[in-house]
C-alpha cells in the first residue's frame, strides 16, 4: 500500500521568517508545499499574491500545491499558471464553467484539482471527475488555520473513494483542515491519498518527526 504524501500548509508558517521556513519544510520529507491563495471575498481572510509565490516558487525544492480560495477564479487561475504549480484547485462552489476551466488549467501542463467544502455533496463531481487530477475535500470551513477536523468529512472521503475507484481511479484524493497524527490512520483507510497540515507541522518542534508521523 502506497504511504500517505504530505503538503505542509505554508499558511502556519512564520512569515517573518519564510525564507527559512521553506528551506526547512522542504527537508523535512514532505511531498508538495501547500499554499493557500485568500482573497477576502469567497473566504474572510488575505494571504499572498502572485508576486509572492513567484519568489516561494524560485526557493521550494518541493512541488508547489496551489489552493485558490477566490471569487473570480477564472482570473486568479490567469495569475498563477504562469508559475507553473504542479497542481492548480478551484473552488466548485464559485466556479460557473467548471469543465472549461479544468480545460484551461490543463492546457498549461498543470494538474488540475476542484475543491469541495465540507458541506458540498460529491454528487457534484460525477461528471467532471474523469477530467481531474485531484479532488480536495475541505474538512474544516476554510478561510483559517488552526481549526477542528470535522469528523463526517470522513465519511464523505470514503463515499468519494467509491466513486473515483469506479469512473476515474488516477484521480488522488486530498484532505485539508484538522490533520494530525490523531486522525491520520482513519483518513488512510477512507480513501486519502495526500494530507494538507498547516498548524500540526509547523507547530511541531521537528519538521521532519511531525510529516513522517502522517506518512502512514
Amino acid at each position: 500500500m502506497k504511504k500517505m504524501l504530505v503538503a505542509p500548509s505554508l499558511l502556519s508558517a512564520d512569515f517573518l521568517n519564510l525564507r527559512q521556513e521553506i528551506e526547512a519544510i522542504c527537508k523535512s520529507g514532505c511531498d508538495f508545499l501547500h499554499i493557500d491563495v485568500m482573497d477576502g471575498h469567497f473566504v474572510p481572510n488575505l494571504t499572498i499574491g502572485p508576486l509572492v509565490v513567484e519568489k516561494i516558487a524560485q526557493i521550494s525544492t518541493k512541488p508547489l500545491d496551489i489552493h485558490l480560495m477566490t471569487k473570480n477564479t477564472e482570473f486568479f487561475v490567469q495569475q498563477f499558471a504562469p508559475l507553473k504549480p504542479s497542481i492548480l484547485s478551484v473552488h466548485i462552489e464559485e466556479v460557473v464553467h467548471l469543465d472549461r476551466l479544468i480545460g484551461l488549467i490543463k492546457s498549461q501542463g498543470i494538474k488540475a484539482g476542484v475543491v469541495l467544502n465540507p458541506h458540498t455533496h460529491i454528487e457534484s463531481l460525477r461528471y467532471i471527475l474523469p477530467k481531474l487530477d485531484l479532488v480536495l475535500l475541505m474538512s474544516v470551513n476554510p478561510g483559517f488555520g488552526g481549526q477542528s477536523f470535522l469528523p463526517y468529512v470522513a465519511t464523505k472521503l470514503s463515499e468519494l473513494a467509491k466513486m473515483r475507484d469506479c469512473i476515474a481511479p488516477e484521480c488522488l484524493l486530498e484532505v485539508d483542515g484538522g490533520v494530525s497524527d490523531k486522525n491520520i490512520a482513519l483518513l488512510k483507510t477512507s480513501g486519502a491519498d495526500i494530507v494538507v497540515a498547516g498548524s500540526y507541522i509547523f507547530g511541531h518542534e521537528n519538521y521532519a518527526s511531525a510529516v513522517a508521523s502522517l506518512k502512514v
